[in-house]
């Protein structure tokens, strides 16, 4: 009978670590099972924003230009507010936006 329970722990000492080794090889399967689900759902997650990002890539270009028009055109509404509300100019103003002549000035007429 010794011989008989001898063998027993010899099987299931055999047996536990090859029981071991298939439960560890199912469970890196898993893993690596659903890595790669979780691998392939982002890739194709990906290749569906390319297409959005070109798009927004364009929108921006287009901003960056309206931008640079708005920015000339600020600047030179600035430099026109400057020449028009200089202290030192105000005569000068005054002949351009006005008919009027400084009356120490007189309008010359050329005639043939």
């Amino acid at each position: 009978m010794s011989m008989s329970r001898q063998r027993r722990s010899r099987r299931q000492a055999v047996s536990t670590p090859n029981s071991e080794h298939q439960w560890l090889a199912t469970e890196i399967s898993v893993k690596l099972a659903i890595n790669g689900i979780l691998s392939l759902v982002a890739l194709v997650s990906l290749f569906k924003l390319i297409p959005y990002q070109w798009s927004q890539q364009a929108q921006l270009k287009e901003i960056r230009v309206e931008v640079e028009e708005t920015e000339k055109r600020v600047s030179q509404l600035r430099d026109n507010f400057r020449h028009n509300f200089d202290p030192h100019k105000v005569n000068k103003v005054m002949e351009e936006q006005s008919p009027r002549l400084h009356p120490t000035q007189r309008k010359i007429f050329w005639v043939n």
